[in-house]
């Protein structure tokens, strides 16, 4: 046995031979490994489950707040639930339904007619401009009131 150069003596040499003959899996790499390491000891997964679902909820509900505004609602409660399906099967589950959704609405709206499509983006477009109109209306500053006096002048 050669004794490599090291802090701990052989021990590196020892326990990589060892490691090279166990029929076990390699330690995984990069961010799942990292994530594993943490698993390891019951406060780690304790911690990393509180810190998952407290980002996760957070990302979900934020989003959930955001779907009726022109913007990346869907797509931030989509990340938000990603980042709790790592921790959480029950949202692993969710994701998933919502992905089967999404592709089925896809699906279908691509094999509609131009009369649908037109029809569907003009709900779309009515319904963010209400939903737009309603919420500048909460903080006081009134669109229409507004064009009116442009067009009276």
């Amino acid at each position: 046995m050669t004794i490599q150069n090291s802090d701990t003596g052989d021990a590196d040499v020892i326990k990589r031979r060892a490691a090279d003959r166990s029929g076990m899996p390699g330690r995984r790499r990069g961010i799942q490994g990292w994530l594993d390491g943490i698993r390891s000891t019951r406060t780690g997964a304790l911690t990393l489950k509180i810190v998952v679902g407290v980002i996760g909820t957070v990302m979900v509900v934020g989003g959930l707040i955001m779907v009726p505004f022109p913007g990346p609602g869907w797509l931030v409660v989509f990340a938000g639930l990603a980042v709790l399906a790592t921790e959480f099967h029950w949202a692993h589950k969710v994701l998933e339904f919502g992905k089967r959704v999404l592709h089925a609405w896809t699906e279908w709206y691509k094999r509609q007619g131009w009369t649908v499509r037109i029809i569907v983006l003009a709900v779309t477009l009515a319904a963010a401009g209400v939903i737009v109109y309603l919420g500048l209306r909460t903080v006081g500053f009134d669109v229409i009131r507004f064009a009116l006096s442009y067009v009276h002048t």
